[in-house]
């Protein structure tokens, strides 16, 4: 059997500063963008209610979004060959306490401009959820092999913004994104440091 030999990412490695300071810039230009557009635009956001019902939501969500990821991890090879690539990018730099800012940085830029504004301006409708989740897709491209990685992104998109269309809260796709991006990466990380350590 021929062993395969590990995809070298078209984006070069960047270091620990270079991805926090990536993230930050983009939550800083994604946030820019959400205002100016809620500036320009027609229309308003959903309600950003914080209560135990819909904090449990997201957190149960955010949950539910984990154990599918995980499961499409486990059973769908080009989908796992896809998010090592952009995991091992994006969290190997990474050190555990920066796993915070992955997950809320994201969680709250992203959610307000695709769930919230793109989602809202677009008319909260089955196009509009398509769209602004093909967008979300396509925000996580990082390579012309990628795809898998951006198809999952999408329906993860199109759950995200189902909860907010279903509860008229923001708040349960933010804090379901937030939850899936600690876990995920948590788990993650941890499973490459119990690799080196074999």
């Amino acid at each position: 059997m021929i062993e395969q030999q590990k995809q070298e990412p078209e984006i070069p490695y960047l270091t620990r500063i270079q991805i926090l300071g990536a993230m930050g810039a983009t939550a800083i230009i994604l946030l820019i963008v959400a205002k100016l557009s809620l500036y320009l635009g027609n229309f308003s956001l959903f309600s950003w209610d914080l209560n135990q019902r819909e904090l449990l939501l997201g957190v149960g969500l955010g949950f539910l979004i984990t154990a599918l990821s995980g499961l499409t991890y486990r059973l769908w090879t080009a989908y796992r060959k896809s998010a090592d690539y952009y995991l091992e990018v994006v969290l190997k730099p990474l050190a555990l306490p920066d796993l915070i800012w992955l997950g809320l940085l994201p969680g709250l830029s992203e959610e307000l401009l695709f769930r919230g504004v793109m989602l809202s301006a677009l008319g909260s409708d089955l196009t509009a959820v398509i769209v602004s989740s093909l967008c979300f897709g396509i925000l996580h491209f990082s390579g012309s092999q990628q795809w898998p990685y951006v198809i999952w992104a999408t329906i993860v998109g199109m759950i995200l913004a189902y909860s907010a269309l279903l509860t008229g809260n923001l708040l349960v796709p933010i804090v379901a994104h937030i939850i899936t991006n600690w876990i995920s990466s948590y788990f993650w990380k941890m499973g490459q440091l119990a690799a080196i350590k074999k």
